[in-house]
């Protein structure tokens, strides 16, 4: 028996993009978040907890 492998990420849309097309996505990952542009899912940015929680608070 094969040990399971890595679940994909949950995207969801960000509450602060509104129901424009200039959306982004958010998705928790093992030890970071992804962030990435939902027209173009491929590639991702990664942030680390902390500091994608400060960027949050600085709004």
């Amino acid at each position: 028996m094969n040990p399971p492998g890595p679940t994909a990420p949950r995207w969801r849309k960000s509450s602060r993009s509104g129901n424009t097309t200039n959306c982004v996505e958010v998705a928790p990952l093992d030890r970071t978040i992804g962030v990435r542009d939902s027209k173009n899912p491929g590639p991702a940015l990664s942030f680390t907890r902390a500091s994608f929680a400060t960027f949050l608070a600085a709004r």
